[in-house]
């Protein structure tokens, strides 16, 4: 399974998981995988047709926000919707999981549903500087 990084009770984290992770991630107890990946970045990553159909399979929802460098104010939203309509814990991915903390953590400043100081520690605590983006 791959490296993921618990930042909340119902939202965490991880670098690119692989299609099989899906199973695993749904024993887990996630519902929702948000996929935060632009296909295409690299040669041996999975689409995020194949992610979809192996999280539709272990009985996960799943939403592609493919975000390439910093987030748009569009991209926040979306993903502020999907956690904020899920029905249990999130997952989001990207390489490395920083472009999926990111986006969260500024929905999650944006709505003032955690303070800019909570969200860095937050962010610290799952290996991730959020200083510089919520400007703490």
């Amino acid at each position: 399974m791959a490296d993921i990084r618990k930042v909340t009770e119902e939202f965490a984290v991880a670098p690119q998981i692989a299609p099989e992770d899906m199973a695993l991630a749904a024993r887990d107890g996630f519902v929702l995988v948000i996929n935060n990946r632009p296909d295409g970045e690299v040669p041996d990553q999975p689409a995020s047709a194949e992610m979809e159909a192996a999280a539709t399979a272990a009985g996960l929802a799943y939403v592609h926000i493919p975000v390439r460098g910093g987030p748009t104010p569009d991209q926040v939203e979306a993903v502020a919707e999907a956690v904020a309509g899920a029905k249990g814990p999130v997952l989001a991915f990207c390489r490395s999981g920083t472009r999926s903390i990111i986006t969260w953590s500024l929905g999650q400043a944006a709505s003032g549903a955690r303070p800019r100081d909570d969200l860095v520690r937050l962010g610290a605590d799952a290996g991730y500087d959020l200083s510089a983006v919520l400007g703490v």
